[in-house]
């Protein structure tokens, strides 16, 4: 069972590092806020399983607890991030271009994190390990986040509906801030 969640981290982190060429690419070439905060998600997500293979690979619960930690404060700093992006693009009324390559990495993605997150899930509970289960709400939650990017750029794409690219960028926030505190009552 520990060999599963070791595999399902390693797939995670192989899915994100591919994730960030690809959505920096798209990010840059559509000028979209929601597709960069997605990127720095990404990131975080890098971290949080390179913390979890971590985690795995010893004992203890100080160890659990410093490594809910670390992904806690990741997802604080990306809220950050993403709150002043989104409210300088809003106030400045700036408008992203189309992205056709980040509507199809962000659909895929989407599907991939959800499948993840459900294997972690159930990985977690059999090992009895916190940590796992935490990360697992964290691929979930990449999932749910993929999916309100994914919206607000086909809004964007097909109604010009240019203000859904940083609302997406808050949802994430959302999401980010109450993943944190998760993770922080955890330990």
């Amino acid at each position: 069972m520990l060999q599963r969640g070791r595999a399902l981290e390693w797939a995670t982190l192989a899915w994100n590092l591919v994730g960030i060429v690809v959505l920096a690419v798209a990010a840059v070439s559509a000028r979209s806020v929601a597709l960069a905060g997605f990127g720095l998600d990404s990131l975080i997500e890098i971290g949080a399983s390179t913390v979890v293979l971590w985690e795995l690979s010893g004992t203890g619960e100080a160890r659990q607890r410093l490594a809910l930690r670390l992904v806690g404060m990741a997802f604080v700093a990306l809220a950050i991030y993403l709150t002043v992006q989104s409210a300088i693009v809003l106030a400045t009324g700036f408008r992203p271009h189309h992205s056709p390559l980040g509507i199809a990495w962000t659909a895929v993605t989407a599907a991939v994190m959800f499948a993840l997150a459900a294997g972690k899930a159930r990985t977690g509970r059999a090992l009895g390990n916190p940590v796992l289960q935490t990360e697992g709400r964290v691929t979930l939650i990449d999932g749910l986040l993929a999916t309100a990017v994914l919206a607000g750029l086909v809004l964007n794409a097909t109604a010009g509906w240019w203000w859904a690219d940083p609302l997406a960028g808050l949802v994430i926030v959302y999401y980010g801030l109450r993943e944190a505190r998760h993770a922080w009552a955890a330990h």
